[in-house]
């Protein structure tokens, strides 16, 4: 079976698949109900695609369970993927909820019915969820064949690299700045305007003439997260709007050091795809942050 978009729903049972394939949690049941924080984060499967080269690209998010506590996780024993790891581009910091399609993992043609495994460890609590190229679990990230929808197309110059779909550490935007200073981050987002509804159906015709109708997503918008880091990031305006395709806000830091910050651009279809994986795009820009200056000699 060929999957060309995957629902909420279909992932959480993606997601519970490989957590019972593979999966401790230590004192935790899955479906123990909530908490503001003390809970563990799950590794999240999404599905592989094939690139033109012969080789495949396993897509996985995240699901931090705790309602309000956010997490950073260094890369090592308690974050870390393996083999080839433990660093293969995976996040450092964890917003609470679903972060959908954060890390994107390249694996050679002949990977076969070899595995994957990210090991997260929060608040003491251990998961580790294997990823591969699962029979069933196939997308299509750049293309929604029934929609003719692609992701929007995100640049940092008005002229440069065209990025689109899953994310790639390796093309990114670049900024520095001071701690405790507005750093400007600026980039550009645009769309080719096919619609497509959160439940991956066509667009709702339009209301009779004269007749009030819902209110309308934005054509296209951008979410900013901390992607990794070691201090806090504030953002004047994690969803900034656009004028002219071009965004522009700041960020301010805490602590000195480098820091990727994570542009998630979104279609109509809403954050995250609306939950599928067509349509939204991944970059990231990198940060480099100095120490402010004590004003001493």
């Amino acid at each position: 079976m060929k999957i060309r978009f995957m629902g909420r729903t279909a992932l959480a049972l993606a997601a519970t698949a490989c957590l019972a394939a593979g999966t401790h949690a230590a004192g935790q049941l899955v479906m123990e109900p909530l908490k503001d924080a003390g809970q563990n984060i799950y590794p999240a499967f999404e599905g592989w695609y094939q690139n033109d080269d012969g080789s495949y690209t396993l897509l996985a998010g995240y699901y931090n369970r705790n309602k309000k506590q956010t997490l950073d996780i260094p890369i090592g024993p308690e974050n870390r993927i393996e083999p080839g790891g433990p660093d293969q581009g995976q996040p450092t910091h964890f917003t609470v909820g679903r972060g959908w399609g954060t890390i994107a993992i390249k694996v050679p043609k002949d990977f076969g019915d070899k595995k994957i495994t990210w090991t997260l460890t929060a608040n003491g609590r251990t998961v580790s969820v294997p990823f591969g190229l699962t029979k069933g679990y196939q997308i299509e990230p750049y293309l929604d064949a029934a929609m003719g929808n692609k992701p929007p197309v995100v640049k940092f110059s008005e002229k440069g690299e065209a990025l689109t779909g899953p994310p790639k550490l390796s093309a990114s935007g670049m900024a520095s700045g001071v701690v405790g200073e507005p750093v400007t981050l600026s980039y550009w987002v645009s769309d080719d305007g096919h619609e497509e509804t959160p439940t991956g159906g066509s667009a709702a015709a339009p209301p009779p003439a004269g007749a009030p109708g819902p209110p309308r997503r934005p054509r296209v918008s951008t979410t900013l997260t901390k992607y990794r880091g070691p201090g806090t990031v504030t953002f004047a305006d994690a969803t900034p709007t656009l004028e002219k395709d071009k965004v522009t806000t700041t960020a301010t830091f805490s602590m000195p050091g480098e820091y990727w910050i994570r542009i998630e651009g979104n279609d109509t279809s809403g954050v995250g795809g609306g939950g599928f994986q067509c349509c939204w795009t991944t970059a990231f820009i990198k940060v480099t942050v100095k120490a402010a200056s004590t004003g001493g000699r």
